[in-house]
Parts: structure tokens; C-alpha cells; sequence
């Protein structure tokens, strides 16, 4: 690079003329081999600037006129540059001479010093201008060609791929699915074949209770996003499905190479009020849509969507604070089966929603969710965050209705989808006049369709607290706690004849340590929780569908970690012990479920 000294020779030409002494000779040649050296490299870096610039417009990045207007205003800089250097030094010199007269000066300042000093006014400006490049490229969108219509800009596609590995153990104590007095009924398929004797002929009306079991499963969805206005959103997406759990979008492999089918997982329109601060006051989302709860996978498996409207209502503090304007809000990769939207801090807020569950030929009678949830939310020191929620949910006419003699007018009460657990009762019964329940279905007494005996109307309480006291590693605790107010004894002993005693209690506890989000190599998380779920807290139909293989009537460990692999690649190891709380016909059924996924984020 240019010297000090080579610059102070040349300005001191420009005001005194005495004759060059032979060292003073000697120097100069000496800087002149330094600068020689180092001009290829100087020419490089020039040419590399001009040459960015036309593969800009060559590329249809920058246009001419731009380009034009760039390469004018760096000359333009260089050359105010150049005489601000010149007459700074040039000051200098004066100042220095007049304190050392005797001191030698030079006469001329040759050709090959003048041109390293113009390099090296281009040198010092080329980072400069390149970082302008970038710069303007950035703000004003080159990359976005100015033919394409708005709506590109507007469009955010999202996806995932998980590929499962899972292993079910059955526990040799379990009852045998081959044994005729095995109690655990496969209810679901019983009431699609109609019947007992219906489904064994198929082989379908006992659950796997002894066989051990290896699956390899994928799942892939697809997500598109609009942006209509700066309130307005609407969005859908595409999943593999396995066409009738609304809890799994599992595919299993191993279908003799017939094709997978795709259904639509989301499809929804969502508006947020905002002020003139872009802050949002409050969310309404309809059609089919996300969990709108903060909830666990205690309440609601993390594959469930809500099909309805709901919004979400928020009462901001305390926003001026400068941990509050710069809360990210985490994605769930590092915490799978924990919802904690809303993801507004600090706040207090409001959920409604109306859902319905599912349409019958009488318009009083569907089946409906009703539900409202309470809330807040706050950053209690830097990043650390408490949010505490207390929810109500109301499912409306989701009982069971027993149907009068050879009549069939409450078969709707039966659910369309269900897991296991819930107390059952009969709808319809074999009772030699019933022209749906005969003996080719079910033996003499047992049922042909079986609905829920208890209504559900659940209280919930969730609290989570982050601490992030140890850096990137956080410590999350969860506590969550169901109770069902819905069960109603006398009436299902009025109804049906049967005395059911009440399990309606839950909860689950929960410690997440690790990164918050998993996005690169070596992020990583582990938990540990103990769910205790008892037969009727929740519907057993839209809980977890892998611990305990779904539904209710269990309590267990999970243990569980995730680990980065590559950027938005991760492994998510789960192993799941558990067991039933009430022993059907005092036999116990205990399973353990271990599952590897590969996740990968598009």
C-alpha cells in the first residue's frame, strides 16, 4: 500500500523545487520496486468493481442507467476524496517545513508514483462502494425483476418432511388380541362393521394388546401463505393423510406401491386489526385452522387441526420496554406437543372459539365445540417468560342418546372418529327385535353401536415458565392440569343402566432443557415428562395419538431429544413407557413406544 512518506513527496513538489540528494534517489527507487509489486494486485481489485458492476446488468440486476449513476457518483467521491487528502497532507507538509527548513525535498513527483496514488484512492474506496452495491441491491429488491406482478411479493411458501422409525412393545402380562375374553374392544371398528361378531369376522374388533410392532411412516406438507393486505392473510395446506384420523397425518409405508393420497390440512383466512403502529389488537381466524390454544398434547395432539372460527383478543403493557420490541417468538421444533400462542409479551388476553364437530340431518343437534381461554403473558426478567392460561371447553351433544326399540334416529350420537378410553354405552342392542343389531352381528344383548357415556365440559389450566439464565440453554417448565365437569353419573345410570364411576381428572408435568429452536448443527433440547390421563378427563378422541397408542386411561414417562444434524435437519428421538390406570376385567395393558424421526424444514 502506499506510504506516508511517498505521499508527503509528492505534495512537497507542488510547493518547493531544491535538488534530490543521492539518498533521497535511492528511496524513491526502492518505493518504486515496493509499488511495483503490489500494482498487479491493485489493478485486480479494479477491475473486480467494474467487473461486479456489469455482471449486475448483465444479470438483469441493476440496469445501465443505475449502473451509470453508481460508477459517476464513485468518481465523483474519489475525486472529493482526492483533494481532501491532497490538501490535508499538503497542509501538513507546509507545517513540517516551516519547522525543519533544512530539511530535503524532492523536485518532481514521477509518472509511476501519480498512478500509484490514483490506485490507491480506487483501493480505499472499493469496499465502500461495494457495500453501497449491496446496499441499494437489498433495500430496492434487484432480484425481483420489475415484469413480475405484486402478488409474488406477497406469497410465502413453507413446507416439512419427517421420516418415522416406531416400535410398539407390548408387555408380556398384556392380555392376548387372539384370547375371545380380551376387553380391550376396538369401538371404532366394531361400530363401522356393525357389530361384535361383525368386526371379529374381519379380524377387526380387538385392539393389538401383545403383538410388538414396527412401523415406518413419513408425513409431508406443504403451506402457502398470502399476504391479501397488511390485515388480511389467507393461507392452505397440503398433507399426507391416512384418511381418518384428524390426529395423524402419518402415511405408512408399505402399501403394495399403491399411490399416497394428499388432503387439505389448513385452509383459512385470518385478519389482524392493527393500529397505526402496525400493532395488533386483535386475531380472527376461520375456515380450517391452527390450534388456537395454549395447550399441551395432553389436550390435543400436535397433528390436530380446528375446523371453525376463533379469535384472539390482546392487552398490551408495558411495550415500551426494549426486551418486549425484541422478543423473538420461537418456532416448536425444539418443543414438540407445547402450543404457547398467543405470542404477544407482555399482554394479557382472550381466546373464543366455535367449532363444529360434525354435521347431522337435524340442524339443533350437531355437534359442536364451544370454547374460552384466559390468559397472560409476561417477560419476567431479559428473556425469561411466564405465560399462564385457564380455559373452558364445551362439547355439545357429544353424548351418546340410546335409540328406542328397532328405532335408529340417535345412530348420530355415535362419534365418527374416536380412540380409546372413554367410557362407552350401547346405542343400539341385539334384542331379537332390532333390524340393524341380529345375530349375525352381535351376540344376543351386546350392542351393535356404542356412543360416549359422559358429556365433556373440561376445565384446563396450563402454565409455562422459560428461564433463560444459562444462555442459549433454556429450562422450560410446563404444568398442565384437565378436569371434565361433564360427567354426569346419575344420568348415565338413569339412561343406560350402568353405574360408571367418574375419572375425569389429568395432568401432565413437564421439563424441556436446551436450545429454543433447532436450525443448525449441534442445536439441541431433551425433556422429560409424567402424564397421568384418566379414562373421561378429555375426549379421548383428539389427544396424543402415540402415547399409550392414543386416548385415554394411561399414565407414564416420556423421555425425549432433539439434535441438529445440518441447517433445519434434526433428529427427534422419543421413547414412551406407559401403562393403564383401570385394568379392564382386572388385566392389565402396558405398551412402550419408542419413535426416530428425521425432520427436515423446507
Amino acid at each position: 500500500m502506499m506510504t506516508k512518506k511517498t505521499l508527503a513527496a509528492l505534495l512537497a513538489s507542488s510547493l518547493i523545487t531544491p535538488v534530490m540528494a543521492a539518498d533521497e534517489k535511492d528511496e524513491l527507487l526502492n518505493l518504486k520496486k515496493e509499488i511495483s509489486s503490489e500494482r498487479e494486485e491493485l489493478l485486480t481489485l479494479k477491475n473486480t468493481t467494474v467487473n461486479l458492476i456489469d455482471v449486475f446488468v448483465q444479470q438483469g440486476l441493476l440496469d445501465k442507467e443505475k449502473a451509470s449513476q453508481l460508477v459517476k457518483a464513485a468518481e465523483a467521491k474519489a475525486q472529493a476524496t482526492t483533494k481532501q487528502e491532497l490538501a490535508k497532507e499538503a497542509t501538513q507538509v507546509a507545517e513540517d517545513s516551516a519547522k525543519n527548513p533544512k530539511r530535503v525535498r524532492v523536485t518532481y513527483v514521477p509518472d509511476f508514483v501519480k498512478e500509484e496514488i490514483r490506485q490507491q484512492v480506487i483501493s480505499d474506496l472499493k469496499g465502500e462502494v461495494v457495500a453501497e452495491v449491496k446496499a441499494d441491491a437489498k433495500e430496492e429488491a434487484w432480484g425481483v425483476p420489475a415484469a413480475l406482478p405484486d402478488w409474488i411479493n406477497r406469497i410465502k411458501i413453507t413446507g416439512d418432511a419427517r421420516l418415522r422409525a416406531q416400535e410398539d412393545f407390548y408387555a408380556d402380562g398384556n392380555p392376548n388380541q387372539n384370547v375371545l375374553n380380551n376387553p380391550y374392544y376396538d369401538y371404532l371398528s366394531i361400530n363401522k362393521d356393525g357389530g361384535h361378531l361383525a368386526a371379529r369376522g374381519k379380524n377387526e374388533e380387538l385392539q393389538n394388546t401383545s403383538a410388538d410392532r414396527l412401523r415406518f411412516r413419513e408425513r409431508f406438507r406443504l403451506g402457502i401463505d398470502a399476504q391479501v393486505t397488511d390485515e388480511l392473510k389467507a393461507g392452505v395446506r397440503l398433507s399426507t393423510t391416512n384418511q381418518f384420523s384428524p390426529v395423524s397425518s402419518n402415511q405408512t409405508l408399505g402399501n403394495t406401491g399403491q399411490s399416497y393420497q394428499v388432503a387439505i390440512d389448513r385452509a383459512y383466512i385470518q385478519y389482524d386489526f392493527l393500529d397505526k403502529n402496525k400493532t395488533d389488537w386483535f386475531s380472527v381466524y376461520a375456515g380450517r385452522i391452527a390450534n388456537p390454544w395454549m395447550s399441551t398434547d395432553l389436550m390435543y395432539s400436535p397433528d390436530l387441526s380446528f375446523e371453525g372460527v376463533a379469535g384472539t383478543f390482546r392487552l398490551r403493557f408495558n411495550q415500551s420496554d426494549v426486551n418486549v420490541k425484541n422478543y423473538h417468538a420461537a418456532d416448536s421444533t425444539a418443543r414438540f406437543g407445547l402450543y404457547t400462542a398467543p405470542q404477544t409479551p407482555d399482554s394479557l388476553f382472550v381466546t373464543l372459539g366455535a367449532f363444529p364437530l360434525q354435521e347431522s340431518n337435524f340442524s339443533t343437534a350437531d355437534k359442536w365445540l364451544f370454547g374460552g381461554q384466559v390468559g397472560a403473558d409476561w417477560l419476567i426478567r431479559n428473556d425469561d417468560r411466564l405465560k399462564i392460561a385457564a380455559a373452558y371447553y364445551d362439547y355439545e351433544n357429544v353424548n351418546a342418546k340410546s335409540n328406542a326399540r328397532n328405532s335408529f334416529t340417535n345412530d348420530w350420537t355415535a362419534p365418527q372418529f374416536m380412540q380409546k378410553g372413554n367410557s362407552l354405552v350401547p346405542i343400539n342392542v341385539n334384542d331379537g327385535f332390532n333390524s340393524r343389531c341380529t345375530d349375525s352381528q352381535s351376540a344376543t344383548g351386546q350392542a351393535c353401536l356404542y356412543g360416549l357415556a359422559s358429556e365433556f365440559k373440561i376445565f384446563n389450566a396450563t402454565a409455562m415458565y422459560d428461564f433463560s439464565g444459562f444462555g442459549d440453554t433454556h429450562v422450560l417448565f410446563t404444568a398442565d392440569y384437565a378436569k371434565n365437569l361433564g360427567f354426569d353419573q346419575n344420568r348415565i345410570a338413569k339412561e343406560f343402566k350402568q353405574n360408571i364411576t367418574p375419572k375425569t381428572n389429568a395432568y401432565q408435568v413437564r421439563l424441556d432443557v436446551g436450545d429454543v429452536e433447532i436450525h443448525k448443527l449441534n442445536d439441541w433440547s431433551t425433556f422429560i415428562a409424567y402424564r397421568y390421563l384418566e379414562r373421561d378427563a378429555v375426549l379421548d378422541a383428539y389427544t396424543d395419538s402415540i402415547f399409550h397408542q392414543g386416548g385415554t386411561n394411561a399414565k407414564g414417562w416420556i423421555l425425549g431429544a432433539n439434535y441438529g444434524i445440518a441447517k433445519n435437519t434434526w433428529l427427534n428421538l422419543r421413547w414412551f413407557s406407559t401403562e393403564s390406570i383401570e385394568d379392564l376385567n382386572k388385566q392389565p395393558l402396558s405398551i412402550d413406544t419408542v419413535s426416530l424421526d428425521l425432520n427436515v424444514r423446507l
